[in-house]
């Protein structure tokens, strides 16, 4: 068709003026690395959003005078507004591009982080909630697609995975902290990394391929010759860009749910699926409660996992180009299956008449376990694959789609949580430990391998 040909023009063009391959691939420079940091910044204050009701549950309860069920709906107001975020983060950053939909959902951040901090009531407390998420949703979306989109293949789940290493530095500092400051001071520093992605963004370059997209084809090139280096050789990528851009131009809504893009979906929305139900928002936002429930000195609790989430999710970025997407996501949800038995096992024995009290120990190395395992792969992962199975225009309904449906069930787990807790923690731990080994099934049976090869690699095997 017309946009084919067009593509195989520019091809032919770019082709022509290669003289030698270069090493773009491979080239890290001090932008990309500036430019990354920029990008996830504010990830670090959606991890201390997402830590921030694990230690101060009790303080804010008492402060307010709120019900369980009333704080329950505050928990779960985070994902809630993340599936009102995800519904339009797409949609935005593929009309207005990856900077502008950072810099409006630093306006949700920085507004809801306010709210809370200044609530005096309820509706001030879940208002700020809400707008917190609905900033976490815009940019759920939109940081793994733009650091995948500027990132060498052989580093791109490494510069990726940096994403949920400030979520989980977030997630430490609020479960550290919460020991020691009011809640309102921890809102307040939620603000902080916001500014900084702010007044940073004025200082980075748009996503190459989204300019591209918008046929600034001339931008594109500049911007990734310096995203390469002076000296690098960005003929055959630039080449790849423009070619699948334009092979993409034409898809559709409707081209979403052709056979050919069937098994994208599948796995775009399994992976993000799985992650929820495998428990891990009502383990992240109300850890402490499970280790009040369990007999375990919850202060010693959160100061413990405030100092390992980090380790491991560095972990995970150091592995994550080495073992490869696959082997990681199973070996994370393995371990989460085996620590939700172990916390079934805590509490099925809690008070059996002849057995010692081995709870609280148990109940500490289940949750321990958890949230090292998720934070070195399952964390992070369904964002990464997400950000590189779907084909550019397919990004925007795909995209949305995926995101979602992370939303909306983690809003349904973060909400049902506590009322789960007070049916039977032993049969809450089995329900995640029964997701989590479904998890591994799913990856093996499914998940492709994408290490080491570039977007349009992904999107458009080899097919001669």
């Amino acid at each position: 068709m017309e946009g084919d040909n067009h593509g195989m023009e520019k091809g032919l063009l770019l082709v022509n003026k290669e003289e030698r391959r270069g090493s773009s691939e491979t080239t890290i420079t001090p932008l990309l690395i500036f430019t990354t940091f920029i990008i996830v910044s504010a990830s670090y204050s959606f991890g201390i959003a997402l830590g921030f009701t694990a230690g101060t549950m009790s303080s804010i309860m008492e402060d307010l005078d709120l019900s369980i069920a009333q704080f329950s709906v505050f928990g779960s107001l985070l994902t809630f507004g993340g599936m009102i975020g995800a519904i339009f983060s797409a949609t935005i950053a593929d009309a207005f591009g990856r900077k502008m939909t950072l810099w409006v959902a630093e306006a949700f951040f920085i507004s809801g982080w306010l709210a809370i901090a200044q609530a005096k009531n309820i509706i001030w407390l879940d208002f700020g909630r809400f707008f917190v998420g609905t900033g976490v949703g815009l940019a759920s979306y939109v940081v793994p697609v733009y650091i995948a989109e500027i990132t060498p293949k052989n580093v791109r789940g490494t510069f990726t995975f940096s994403n949920q290493l400030l979520q989980n530095c977030g997630i430490a500092t609020a479960y550290y902290i919460g020991n020691f400051v009011s809640w309102r001071t921890i809102a307040l520093i939620g603000i902080i990394p916001c500014l900084i992605q702010f007044l940073g963004l004025f200082f980075i370059s748009e996503s190459p391929r989204w300019l591209a997209k918008e046929n600034r084809d001339e931008e594109c090139e500049v911007v990734l010759q310096n995203l390469r280096g002076k000296e690098a050789d960005i003929v055959k990528e630039t080449r790849e860009i423009m070619i699948s851009v334009d092979a993409t131009a034409n898809i559709s809504m409707q081209s979403l749910f052709k056979r050919k893009y069937a098994r994208q979906l599948i796995i775009g929305v399994g992976v993000m699926l799985l992650q929820q139900l495998c428990g891990s928002s009502g383990i992240s936002y109300y850890a402490g409660s499970i280790f009040d429930l369990a007999g375990f000195p919850s202060q010693t609790g959160m100061t413990v996992l405030s100092m390992v989430v980090v380790p491991k999710a560095i972990l995970g970025l150091i592995i994550v180009d080495r073992w490869g997407r696959r082997p990681l996501l199973m070996a994370s949800a393995f371990g989460l299956c085996l620590s939700c038995i172990s916390l079934a096992l805590a509490f099925g024995f809690k008070g059996v008449p002849g057995i010692v009290n081995f709870t609280p120990t148990m109940a500490f190395i289940g949750i321990l376990t958890y949230v090292m395992m998720f934070a070195a792969g399952l964390g992070a992962l369904p964002w990464i694959i997400m950000s590189e199975i779907f084909p550019m225009d397919m990004k925007v309904v795909a995209g949305s789609l995926v995101t979602i449906t992370n939303w909306f069930t983690g809003w349904i787990v973060s909400y049902c949580f506590n009322f789960m807790l007070i049916w039977s923690p032993t049969g809450t731990f089995i329900i995640f430990a029964i997701m989590s080994g479904l998890t591994v099934v799913f990856a093996w049976c499914l998940v492709p391998e994408t290490r080491g090869l570039t977007l349009e690699e992904i999107q458009f095997p080899r097919e001669s």
